[in-house]
């Protein structure tokens, strides 16, 4: 058994996980290969944490390791032993930070929340009266900080569940009461199955911060080595953001996009980079 010490660095830490549910814990206590699943404790013997993921480019612990939150692990644990599976709620809205830049713009004093940009029709949001250009500031009384935060708060509760939205609207504050759908499960399709110029890698649904404008795209979750895929620079992590210049926001759209044409032009955002990639 292996013990090892460290800092939280940071808290609320993104851009991780491809379903775009984040809210992890960071910490520069070693986490090596294996040791996902493995607690992270406080000083008092307190779970606070699972150990999750870390960032290195050889594999190996370089100080920057990543843990679910505890309460996030519980819900989670709670619905697996109960339905077997994960049912995460879904408020229907696409989201971005608040900034203070756009703060200023609107006229508030805040600089924290998640900014509406879109209203699915017929969703969980439109139905409690949030609408686009709305800032949400808390659920149920717990304060969100921004994109990534809203994002966890709602995807550890359930289909069914209602929730209390503080918004900011016109400068000032309310609140409505949204009662959440139930969000399908991320598709995952192989790419021979979309284009033969794609064999080799695998997609799925994406809704992380690098999604742009709509929050939904597609991440590239494997290429495998020396396939077509690879050899027309198709990269693990990539996110699709428009075919031929549509947008597509799920694997079933990046499918019906390209599964007709002979030569794609895939709108790829690379990491902070934004690039185009020709397929045949």
């Amino acid at each position: 058994h292996t013990v090892t010490s460290g800092i939280v660095s940071a808290l609320g830490r993104s851009g991780i996980s491809p379903d775009g549910y984040e809210d992890f814990i960071q910490t520069d206590a070693a986490i090596n290969p294996g040791n996902s699943g493995g607690a992270l404790i406080n000083l008092r013997g307190e779970l606070i944490g699972i150990n999750s993921a870390i960032f290195s480019n050889s594999g190996g612990n370089i100080g920057i390791g990543f843990a679910i939150p505890v309460n996030i692990a519980k819900s989670i644990m709670a619905q697996l032993i109960e339905h077997g599976k994960v049912q995460r709620g879904l408020l229907g809205v696409s989201i971005s930070d608040f900034s203070a830049d756009t703060a200023k713009a609107y006229g508030v004093d805040a600089h924290e929340g998640a900014l509406v940009q879109e209203v699915t029709p017929g969703s969980a949001a439109e139905k409690a009266g949030v609408q686009v250009g709305d800032v949400i500031v808390a659920v149920d009384g717990e304060a969100v900080r921004s994109a990534s935060s809203l994002r966890a708060t709602i995807g550890v509760k359930r289909s069914g569940d209602k929730v209390k939205l503080d918004l900011l609207r016109d400068g000032k504050r309310r609140s409505v009461t949204a009662q959440l759908d139930e969000r399908e499960a991320a598709s995952q399709v192989a790419a021979v199955d979309i284009h033969p110029g794609l064999e080799g890698a695998d997609f799925a649904n994406y809704s992380g911060e690098n999604a742009g404008p709509g929050g939904a795209a597609v991440q590239v979750v494997s290429v495998e080595p020396d396939s077509p895929a690879a050899a027309r620079g198709l990269r693990q992590n990539d996110i699709i953001i428009a075919v031929n210049r549509l947008r597509v926001r799920s694997v079933a759209e990046l499918q019906a996009a390209a599964s007709q044409q002979s030569l794609l032009i895939l709108s790829i955002r690379r990491g902070s980079r934004d690039l185009l990639l020709q397929i045949r």
